[in-house]
Order: structure tokens, then sequence, then C-alpha cells
């Protein structure tokens, strides 16, 4: 019976409160409390009555009630947090909110108030690690929700103004501290230096074909890896000039780099599909000689043959192209399918604003400056220039592949072509 008017005194409290009737609501409430003085429900709702009138002591004297009675539920602390902010208690708000979220750690609006309980009292780093991990909470959020929205917002203006504070910091340290070094001495130390300052990202290898395990993921190969290079860029003016002679006559030289199959599914490359926006002419291809263009260009020829890590597995390599993209032409990020490689640009015509971006890097190419890149890391071109840019593209082994293994490799897949293996006709530079 007493369960029944309890009941029955709570619901007529909720309906005078919905026709705003407090002090019938209240009166409802207090009968209710007297029957059952220990039910946190009733507590709960009459520090919310007092919360409307302002009563900010009596609030908190019936959440920290209510809490009392079920200690256990997070949405009791937030209130008696509500109830310490409006009261100007900053301790008793803090104190409330680390109980709820001590109670459960995803729980999302204690995360915000707490964060914002940081920025109001200058505490920047501990606001960072909140905003931080709500930005977590919301990254797969419908980010077009209005209320959703104005917490991103907050959560990402936050935490950009505390990295800039660290970086104002960090930065001019680093910087003093690097002194002397050269750009390949402090490259992957200011990568991690980005990173840990939300600058950029870490990508890693994602190889559509085959992958060699435990190899590092370095968008950018340090020159020292390839002693040939200052001898092949020695080359490079005779090597432009037979791409010249080969641009004055294309019939036959070049076709379009991406072709894919009738049916192909509409995919990223399907604007570049059989266009002429980035085209290619083969020297070598999967280890086959291309003789339309490799006779034309015999200092070419000459040159590639004195590189002796190029990447030869039977029926894989080697392969070296001229790549040209046009005017305003964009290729894709992608990735490409084995790691076994390193891919090498020799920059032959470049005119200004075309730009190369492998992983967390950009780069432009300069003429004359040789570079390797893992291609299974995400990368990208584009040329934003109104003139052709032209390069010469090949594959070497990746460095960090020993001699012995790669004998192996080579034995690997001359097996697997003996035993009706395919090759991968996506096989990509």
């Amino acid at each position: 019976m007493t369960s029944q008017m309890v009941t029955k005194h709570f619901q007529a409290a909720q309906e005078a409160r919905q026709k705003g009737n407090l002090v019938l609501a209240r009166q409802s409430l207090e009968m209710a409390l007297q029957l059952d003085p220990q039910n946190a429900g009733i507590h709960n709702a009459l520090g919310n009555l007092e919360l409307d009138a302002r009563n900010f002591q009596k609030a908190a004297d019936h959440y920290r009630a209510a809490i009392a009675a079920d200690g256990k539920a997070p949405v009791l602390w937030l209130n008696l947090a509500r109830a310490m902010r409006e009261g100007g208690d900053a301790p008793g708000e803090k104190e409330a909110l680390d109980a709820a979220l001590a109670l459960d750690q995803r729980n999302f609006l204690a995360r915000v108030r707490r964060a914002e309980w940081f920025d109001r009292h200058d505490q920047a780093a501990d606001g960072f690690l909140d905003w931080s991990g709500i930005l977590q909470m919301l990254s797969s959020a419908d980010a077009e929700d209005p209320a959703i929205a104005d917490v991103l917002s907050k959560a990402k203006g936050a935490v950009e103004a505390f990295m800039a504070q660290f970086s104002a910091v960090v930065d001019p340290a680093m910087q003093e501290a690097s002194e002397g070094l050269g750009y390949e001495e402090v490259r992957r130390v200011n990568a991690f230096v980005d990173t840990a300052l939300g600058r950029r990202r870490i990508y890693r290898n994602e190889c559509a074909g085959l992958m060699y395990p435990m190899l590092p993921a370095d968008e950018f190969f340090p020159r020292s890896h390839f002693p040939w290079m200052d001898f092949f860029e020695e080359k490079i003016p005779a090597i432009r000039n037979e791409l010249e002679a080969l641009l004055r006559d294309q019939e036959g030289s070049f076709r379009p780099y991406v072709s894919m199959a009738p049916g192909t599914p509409e995919n990223k490359w399907s604007p570049l599909n059989n266009s002429k926006s980035w085209n290619a002419g083969y020297l070598w291809k999967y280890g086959q000689p291309c003789s339309d263009v490799l006779e034309r260009c015999p200092e070419t020829a000459m040159a590639l043959s004195q590189v002796k890590d190029r990447f030869d597995a039977p029926g894989r390599g080697p392969t070296a192209f001229f790549s040209l993209l046009q005017p305003h032409s964009h290729i894709p990020p992608h990735t490409g399918v084995s790691n076994l490689r390193a891919i090498i640009h020799v920059p032959l015509i470049v005119p200004a604003g075309c730009w190369f971006r492998v992983g967390g890097e950009t780069r432009v190419w300069e003429e004359g400056k040789i570079f390797a890149f893992d291609d299974t890391i995400e990368h990208e071109a584009r040329n934003e220039s109104d003139a052709l840019r032209g390069i010469l593209i090949f594959d070497v082994w990746n460095p960090h592949i020993l001699p012995h293994e790669r004998d192996l490799i080579r034995q690997f897949f001359k097996s697997a072509e003996a035993a009706g293996m395919p090759n991968e006709s996506q096989f990509d530079i």
C-alpha cells in the first residue's frame, strides 16, 4: 500500500510540474518522501525543483541524499555537479564530476562538463586530455547534428589552442637542439615531434599484393641507401634530351597509364581511365624490355644498366618508364602492390606548381634531384601548372631487404611462376 501511495504522489508531482504548478509538485514529492525517506528518485526530483527555483544549497542536499541511496547512478552526480556550479562551489562541482566519471569513464556529458571546468579554471593540460577523449568519442558521430557540431567545435578549438601553446615552447627548443644537423638526420625526429603535436599522422604500409614483413615503413628512403644516385644525376641532361626527342614524336611512345578492364566499377581511377592526362612511355615493364622506346633512349638505357639494385624478381621487374602528367592533372591518393621495391623518381621537366605527397610529407620535384620512396604508403601527385611535367620512374629493391633475402625472393617467384601463380597485373608504380 505504501509503495502505491508513493507512486501516486510521485505521478501527481510530475503532472503538477508539467503544468507549471511547482508548489503542488513540491507538496506531492514531500508527501511521497515522508512515506519513503530513502527513495533516490524522490530526492532527485526535489533537487530538480529546488534547482529550478535557484535554491542551490537545498538542491545539492537532495542530490546528496539521492546519491546516499543510490551512489551508482552517474546522472545523480551530474545533477549535483550542476547545483555546485550554479551555486558557485567550483571544488564541489569538480568532485562530483570526478565521481560520475569514476562510475563510467565513457559518460559523455560528464567528460564535457569536466573539460569545460578545466577551461574555466585555466588548467589547459587537463582540459586537453578530456577534450581529446571527447574527439575520440565523436569520431563516428553525426557531425550534422547541431548539438554534436557545437561540442565538436569546442573540442577541436581547445585541442588546437593547447597544441599551439605547446608548440610555441617545443618548436624553438627542438630547432636549437637540431642546429647543425642535416635534413636526413632530423627527418624522423621531426616527424615524431609533428605527430606528437598533432600536425601530421603516421602512415602504414598498405600492400594490395605481397607484403614483405618486418620492414620499416619509411615514406622517403634516405639517399645514403643509394650510392649510385650521384652518378645517375650526372646523366640527367642526356636523359632529358631523349625524353624531349620522344615528346616531339609521341606516336607510339606513350599511352595512358591507367587503362581499366571493361566493366570495372566506377572508382577513384575512373577520371584517368584511358586519359592522356597521365601518360607513360615504358622502357621496361615487369622485366621485359620495351624496344620501341628503349632503342631510342640509349643514354637512359646505359644509366639504368649501371643501377645494380634494380628490382629484378622474375616476372615482376624491372620496370622503368617516362611519366607525363599534363597541366592541371591530379593522381589521386593510392598505394602500390608490394613493399619489396623502392620507387625512384628522376625529375626531368618540372614546371613550378608540381608537388608529390607520400604519407605525411609533401615535396616538390626539383629538376635533376633524385629521390626514392615506398609506394605502399599512401601517395598522390598534382601538376597545378600550365605546362607538362615529365619524370623518369623506375624500381629498385627495398634497401632494407638483404642480398641473400633477394636471392630467396627471386627463387620464390621463379617457383611460383612455374606452379602457375598469376602475375599481379595491377603491380603499380
